[in-house]
């Protein structure tokens, strides 16, 4: 059987919770006891039989925890094809802004805080510019999504944006596009950055904690052109709901009684050279390095700036319109699956006969039992 986080959780859950309880986040706990029971009896289910070969089939409900390995693949999907939605025929920019070393361990102590600098920080740093017009000159549109972990689960918050190649002119109407190939000019983009974070930790009564050297260095921003944004997206719809490591990475599991011997071994890649390499920790280590990226509870990774606003999409889809009305007509359109062959394909089927078992009962999460 291949090893899966829960499995780990199951094991030694318990010694961590005993030997963290006073330094145990809510929402730490929260994820921890979802991953455990997901798709156990502990939280409820169906039963489903075949009327042919009498075979009972038991099916328990998913945790839904944006953190569990198990449950995000399908919401994934639907985010991906909601904001395949809202593109526009234009240019494309991805942009990614990265707090220095320095602040996060202050980042890590005030998580909900300064995740929400994060997002505030960049995004007006971006907009402030692009008004400017020897760049665009007029309001541009920001798709934001957090991201915290590197591949081999180090702390690291940065964000992800994606962004169309232009702006709306003051008029609401008039498309202002960027120059080609270029967007924003990361030094300038840098500079407003750090000002933004700075004046936010000063508000935060957080400034004091911070390393003096941070407001003297470059902070790291990037910008490039990647094409109409569809191949962004799908990079950038995993994050939306993955969680900082999947099953299949887990490679092997050494027991040696306790949490602090006991070894988990995982693989990655490398950002640098593409290789596989694999990482070897104590369960503990391990546990401390995947619940450092569990979010605050009911925190929004993912945040709309500009004419992507919730409040103004009205502009986006007037702004679509007038598109539209510029380009050919075509009748060609993105297949996406039908409701369905996706209730087709979520079918049971006997594990005897292979023909689709039909639902019995529900099975609340007290009276669960394993057949």
């Amino acid at each position: 059987m291949a090893l899966e986080l829960a499995e780990l959780f199951r094991a030694y859950g318990t010694d961590y919770r005993k030997k963290y309880a006073d330094k145990l986040l809510p929402s730490h706990r929260q994820a921890m006891w979802a991953i455990e029971h997901c798709r156990t009896q502990r939280l409820g289910g169906q039963v489903y039989g075949c009327p042919t070969c009498q075979e009972f089939q038991y099916s328990y409900h998913s945790c839904r925890n944006r953190h569990c390995p198990k449950c995000q693949h399908e919401q994934t999907q639907h985010w991906l094809k909601v904001q395949q939605e809202l593109l526009l025929p234009v240019p494309y920019f991805f942009l990614t802004f990265t707090l220095p070393a320095e602040l996060r361990t202050l980042v890590r102590a005030n998580q909900k805080a300064l995740y929400a600098l994060l997002f505030q920080a960049s995004a007006e740093a971006a907009q402030k510019l692009a008004h400017d017009p020897r760049y665009i000159g007029g309001q541009i549109g920001l798709v934001g999504v957090l991201h915290t972990w590197t591949r081999n689960l180090i702390f690291h918050p940065h964000v992800h944006y994606l962004a169309p190649g232009g702006g709306l002119h003051s008029d609401g109407k008039t498309w202002l596009p960027a120059r080609q190939n270029f967007f924003l000019p990361v030094r300038a983009l840098s500079k407003l950055f750090r000002a933004a974070f700075k004046r936010g930790l000063q508000k935060l009564k957080l400034f004091e904690k911070v390393p003096s050297k941070v407001w003297t260095q470059d902070w790291v921003v990037h910008c490039k052109s990647v094409a109409d944004g569809q191949a962004a997206l799908k990079y950038l719809a995993p994050y939306i709901h993955r969680v900082a490591i999947s099953n299949r990475r887990l490679l092997a599991f050494v027991n040696r009684g306790t949490m602090e011997t006991s070894q988990i071994t995982f693989q990655f890649r490398a950002s640098d050279t593409g290789q596989l390499k694999t990482c070897t920790l104590s369960v503990e280590q391990f546990f401390q390095r995947f619940l450092q990226h569990v979010l605050p509870q009911a925190f929004v990774k993912v945040r709309y700036y500009g004419f992507f606003g919730a409040s103004v999409r009205r502009k986006l889809s007037a702004l679509q319109n007038r598109f539209a009305a510029q380009l050919p007509h075509s009748t060609e359109q993105q297949t996406v699956s039908t409701p369905s062959a996706q209730a087709t394909s979520s079918k049971i089927l006997c594990p005897t006969c292979g023909l689709p078992m039909t639902f019995q009962r529900n099975l609340s999460p007290e009276q669960c039992r394993s057949p």
